[in-house]
């Protein structure tokens, strides 16, 4: 009994070794056959995409919306009320400094200045008496005093002839005071009347203009200060975009601006900023900012809406990629750079600096040559890779990608 149960211990025992070594073989061989798998797909090149790496200037552009107004606008009005008799502007029309734009009926004015003109004779009439009646007083005090002297007028009449030139010396600075205010009024009048021809009168810009709108109609009565036709100046032309705290800091008087619109597909306008607001809006948190662009030609119309792009930096000389070719490898950001031979990669950290549009300035060392802009998935530091059309596409330019 014994003896079996030792038997049975040890064929247990060799069962459990052989089937233990036949495990041990089996997982052996599936290691060496997945060994064998991977050797020849570790080493088979990754097809890439590369692009050359640039050297020259590059600047950070910021892209703003607004729009334009009129550099100076101003309403004209008449002075006096009345019946509009015509307005000889119309819209888009050019108008010069002084130049009469309506004319009111004048009627009434015109009698009023020949009334002003009545009563200025009548004022001067009367000056001319009392200057004729100052004389003879004049005459008679002198005569009384000569008589009294020689003890034949009295005290009396030389008191009375006295007084009678003091009066008739006040009676001929009042009617010399009438006839200032006949003329004075006169004037008024004359005033007045010339106020019913309507003109266009402004100080500083360009001695024309432009009719921007007009208000009234022949015929029409208005009153004293109603917009008849407002004027603009179209050049220079003002435009006028909004920016944020982040971009405020990069702004500064001076700076070249180009303008685009969409009444001019494809054209650009330039300019230069004018002003920038001191204060921000407390509704947007927005600054104004105002931009001065010449309109000789006046294309530019006020109430357009523009694109104006403005450059906040420049490098003159730097390297440049696209911004396909920048990659992350371990939080750090960088860029793979085909080898002379142009058959494999090798791996380098950057920092980004400005950006314009899809390119990219980096810093880093050995930077030169080619980049991978598509396929960075599949490489690594040294890996060898393939180009789409053979190795000769990288052989590539081997002026390191320097712009002409």
């Amino acid at each position: 009994m014994k003896s079996g149960g030792a038997r049975i211990v040890f064929l247990v025992i060799g069962l459990t070794g052989t089937a233990a070594l036949l495990a041990w073989l089996f997982f052996g061989r599936l290691q060496s056959v997945a060994v064998s798998q991977q050797k020849p797909r570790a080493l088979r090149a990754a097809p890439v995409e590369v692009a050359p790496i640039e050297h020259g200037p590059i600047t950070h552009q910021r892209v703003f919306s607004g729009e334009l107004e009129a550099l100076a606008e101003f309403v004209v009005a008449p002075k006096v009320s009345g019946r509009v008799e015509s307005v000889i502007v119309n819209i888009a029309d050019t108008v010069t400094r002084g130049q009469v734009v309506a004319e009111l009926d004048n009627a009434e004015y015109v009698q009023a200045v020949a009334q002003a003109e009545a009563d200025l004779v009548v004022a001067r009439a009367k000056r001319a008496d009392a200057r004729s009646a100052l004389e003879i007083a004049k005459r008679e005090f002198s005569r009384t005093e000569s008589l009294l002297k020689r003890g034949i007028a009295s005290d009396s009449e030389f008191d009375a002839a006295r007084q009678n030139r003091l009066a008739r010396e006040a009676q001929l600075k009042v009617a010399t005071a009438e006839v200032a205010k006949a003329e004075s009024s006169l004037e008024t009048a004359n005033i007045r009347l010339g106020y019913t021809k309507v003109t266009a009168g402004w100080t500083g810009g360009d001695k024309q203009r432009v009719v921007a709108e007009r208000y009234v109609d022949e015929g029409q009565t208005v009153a004293a200060n109603t917009p008849l036709v407002l004027i603009v100046e179209l050049d220079p032309i003002v435009g006028i975009f909004f920016v944020t705290e982040r971009d405020y800091a990069q702004l500064k008087p001076g700076q070249p601006v180009a303008l685009t619109t969409d009444a001019y597909p494809g054209e650009e306008f330039t300019g230069h900023i004018d002003r920038i607001a001191p204060i921000f809006r407390k509704a947007t948190r927005q600054a104004r900012i105002e931009m001065t662009i010449a309109n000789p030609r006046h294309r530019l119309k006020p109430g357009m809406f523009i694109r104006a792009t403005v450059v906040l930096a420049r490098v003159p000389d730097a390297t440049i990629v696209p911004e396909l070719a920048l990659t992350t490898r371990d939080n750090r950001r960088g860029v793979f750079i085909l080898n002379a031979e142009g058959n494999a990669v090798s791996w380098r950290e950057v920092d980004v600096g400005i950006r314009n549009g899809d390119r990219v300035q980096v810093m880093g060392k050995g930077l030169s040559g080619h980049v991978v802009i598509l396929g960075q998935q599949l490489v690594r530091d040294g890996a060898p890779v393939t180009l789409p059309n053979g190795p000769d596409s990288a052989a590539v330019n081997r002026t390191g990608g320097k712009t002409p």
